[in-house]
């Protein structure tokens, strides 16, 4: 079978390689890959940055964001061939610590999780690949095109699995979110908080292109103008931070409603200074109730919050987010490279 792998931490390692079938182990299913979705995680492992590959193992099987579909499974599994399904990125620690031992392994305390494409364990870019039963999430066979986004999905049904906890202790009602970014887990934050019922609003930098049409579509509001002006003008209950640009995170701060909750869900990179009024930061935020938490990964329950949600989604509009589609055999590194227009660009695995 052939696989995207790359040297982790070496720059410019990725190829597409040979790899012999893999043999599924008790309680595992044998997975014929259909699509691979690649996301800013994976240029970074891609750039030499970051990852590490199975122990023993010189290199890693990218991939994290998966769709399949059964070619086997073990009797009394729950699944048969020809089943649509994702597999989980994260797993526990060998020997957990409290969250992971309780399922909550999206907040491992210890760092010794795993992760399939990224930490230590291969991932899904592969023709064939295998996932433990208890891992594998079923999708709607009508998600066939777009089931690929349930990985980036769940990381969202996270984030507002954790607003809702956080808004609980005391009354919250929002009626109002903000999304800054238009990316793939932005547009999808916006579409998890339009299921709420919530006002949606998102704010991007382009003014024309897919983003707008799909934010319109979606039926939030677009905003392609200042962070601050936004902020300030919308005072909204709920933000969902989905640039990672430190400049955008100091300009959403200061300007939520009263009580209001900022999730950040992009990770900034290092080496960008700003000069910060920590004291009237801290001021508003006291003063305020406001809370500024960061959410990452999923686990179980956040992939089915997720599947649901997509089951629910206007398949159309989840297509109009896959804007390229690149066989697996045609891969080059020029081709996973950002254009202008991108939202998820996603490798074909099969035929």
């Amino acid at each position: 079978m052939r696989a995207l792998t790359v040297r982790p931490q070496q720059a410019d390692s990725v190829e597409v390689v040979e790899l012999p079938d893999p043999v599924p182990a008790e309680g595992e299913l044998l997975v014929e890959g259909v699509a691979l979705g690649m996301c800013g995680t994976d240029r970074e492992i891609i750039a030499g940055r970051y990852g590490w590959p199975p122990p023993g193992k010189d290199r890693l099987v990218l991939g994290h964001e998966s769709l399949g579909r059964v070619r086997h499974a073990p009797e009394g599994s729950g699944f048969a061939t020809g089943d649509l399904v994702a597999g989980v990125v994260r797993r526990p620690d060998p020997t957990p610590c409290g969250a992971c031992a309780r399922g909550e392994f999206d907040t491992c305390r210890n760092g010794r999780y795993t992760e399939r494409g990224i930490k230590e364990v291969d991932g899904y870019g592969a023709e064939l690949w295998t996932v433990e039963v208890e891992y594998a999430v079923p999708l709607d066979s009508r998600l066939q095109q777009v089931g690929v986004l349930l990985e980036p999905t769940s990381v969202v049904a996270k984030a507002w699995e954790q607003i809702d906890r956080v808004g609980g202790r005391s009354w919250f009602e929002p009626r109002q979110a903000l999304v800054t970014g238009a990316g793939p887990i932005g547009l999808l934050a916006a579409l998890l908080g339009v299921q709420r019922g919530l006002e949606v609003h998102v704010l991007d930098r382009v003014s024309t292109g897919p983003k707008p049409d799909a934010v319109r579509e979606l039926g939030a509001i677009y905003h392609d103008d200042s962070v601050p002006a936004v902020v300030k003008k919308l005072q909204p209950d709920v933000v969902i931070e989905a640039t990672g640009a430190a400049a955008v995170v100091h300009d959403v701060i200061p300007h939520i409603g009263a009580y209001g909750i900022v999730c950040l869900t992009g990770v900034s990179p290092g080496g960008h200074s700003l000069d910060i009024d920590v004291g009237r930061i801290n001021r508003g935020i006291v003063l305020n109730n406001t809370v500024v938490m960061g959410s990452v990964s999923a686990n179980l329950r956040h992939y089915r919050a997720a599947a649901q949600a997509l089951t629910e989604v206007d398949v159309n509009w989840a297509e109009r987010l896959l804007t390229r589609r690149v066989p697996l055999a045609q891969f080059s590194k020029a081709a996973l490279q950002k254009q202008p227009d991108d939202i998820k660009v996603v490798l074909a695995l099969g035929e």
